[in-house]
């Protein structure tokens, strides 16, 4: 038997290629959250719905920025959401790069997201918003982004990471025909609609939850233009779900297959989990039920079941303490066009050239998860159409990550003109294909 020398081993594992010692290398990970909600008295405008002028007018709950950084001994990563309408893009170019410089974490190996909240304040340069009161309050947004990934970055630890699905009856395709409007915003059971629910689980060795990463295709608007009172909506209302049954103080515990209650073992529960919900494929997807007014019961009934359905995945996962991270971005670039002027909906529509559109494409790869980063509104087809190319059959598509490019329609949808295809800045025939041959390309490159 050969008995090597310490100082030898230390040198044989120190010229070892980087690449080679990631992929043994175990996962540490750490999550934190922050509140963003602003002050009481701030009358920012709110985002989301052209008809309302006012600024909000009361703060029924309170709205935060999640972040969950992880790292695999050579590379650190972060997915970040907050609960606002939309990731501007200048605030995305700079914002990226402070985070590179004050925390480490990489532009390309960050996920920054928002969860399309329409009961929230608009940031900054979204949908043309110039606000003074805004551009203070994205910054605002922006130092408490930086403090989120500061703080999980400051939290890692050894960990594992798992991956679960379910299924949540909480939204339904949102484009109905009539005939006096077309195809519009409306009710349509039998258009297409995802009700896969994804949980990323990472816990510690010992099986306490460390954070959630939760994805689900829908809009976050269950309270209409009506509404002046911030509130994370139903992301907000999931995340506080999942995040109160972890500390062991669930508002009712929810089921599992044979009915009894699931409950927490003892060393799952813990004060400080963190749980991220992002939003799926959802420019198609409305919740199945809309409130009026400012009764916010449904939201919370929706968050409940939403938020029980990621309880039952994120317990069948099958974690592993090892990891292998990569991150990629590209920008594809499709022509671009804009509807002319005129009231919406309409009998007959016509288009005009306009400036080109890019949408940023972000992978974020963990051992075999594939989470697919998109600048835009991305419609249900076109996830479906990514998950039967991809190489990687865990391929969750992370939408309003990274920039915002408006409404990406799939090249069928355009057939059928809806509010989506009005409002999208693209013409048909591109972005569909763009972004599946973005992501297989990027995934083989490994």
């Amino acid at each position: 038997m050969i008995i090597w020398p310490f100082r030898a081993v230390l040198l044989a594992m120190a010229s070892l290629p980087l690449a080679l010692r990631a992929e043994s290398a175990g996962l540490q990970a750490g999550a934190a959250k922050v509140d963003i909600t602003p002050s009481a008295d701030a009358a920012l405008p709110m985002s989301g719905y052209a008809d309302r002028k006012e600024g909000f007018k009361g703060i029924h709950d309170h709205i935060y920025t999640r972040a969950i950084v992880f790292g695999d001994g050579t590379r650190v990563a972060a997915v970040v959401a907050w609960e606002l309408i939309g990731v501007p893009d200048a605030v995305w170019a700079e914002l990226s790069q402070r985070i590179a410089r004050e925390t480490g974490v990489p532009a390309e190996y960050l996920l920054l997201c928002a969860v399309h909240d329409h009961s929230a304040p608009a940031p900054f340069g979204m949908y043309g918003n110039d606000s003074p009161k805004s551009a203070a309050y994205t910054k605002q947004v922006e130092d408490a982004t930086v403090e989120a990934i500061r703080k999980a970055k400051e939290n890692l630890q050894p960990a594992k990471i798992g991956i679960g699905t379910g299924r949540a009856y909480v939204n339904i395709n949102r484009r109905e025909y009539s005939p006096d409007n077309g195809w519009w915003l409306g009710y349509n059971p039998e258009g297409p609609s995802d009700k896969t629910v994804t949980v990323i689980r990472f816990d510690t060795l010992s099986g306490k939850p460390i954070a959630l990463l939760i994805n689900y295709a829908v809009h976050a608007v269950v309270m209409g233009g009506e509404n002046y009172q911030i509130s994370g909506d139903l992301a907000g209302a999931t995340s506080r779900y999942v995040e109160s049954y972890y500390r062991g103080r669930p508002e009712d515990a929810p089921r599992g297959d044979a009915g009894a209650a699931i409950q927490l073992r003892p060393e799952e529960t813990t004060e400080n989990v963190v749980a991220l919900w992002t939003s799926g494929t959802a420019g198609d997807q409305n919740p199945i039920s809309l409130a009026r007014g400012s009764d916010f019961t449904m939201v919370d009934a929706l968050g409940k079941i939403l938020g029980e359905e990621a309880v039952r995945a994120a317990g069948a996962t099958h974690p592993t303490d090892q990891a292998k991270i990569q991150g990629k971005q590209r920008v594809v670039t499709c022509p671009g066009r804009k509807v002319e002027a005129g009231p919406l909906p309409r009998k007959e529509y016509k288009w005009e050239d306009s400036d080109p559109v890019g949408i940023r494409l972000s992978l974020l790869m963990i051992n075999d998860i594939a989470l697919a980063g998109v600048s835009g509104e991305v419609m249900t087809m076109i996830h479906k159409h990514l998950k039967k190319r991809a190489p990687l059959s865990r391929t969750v598509m992370l939408t309003h990550a990274n920039g915002s490019s408006g409404y990406i329609p799939d090249d069928a949808a355009f057939e059928q003109i809806s509010y989506e295809i009005t409002t999208s800045r693209l013409k048909p025939g591109c972005a569909e294909n763009a972004i599946v041959d973005g992501f297989f390309n990027l995934m083989q490159q490994r």
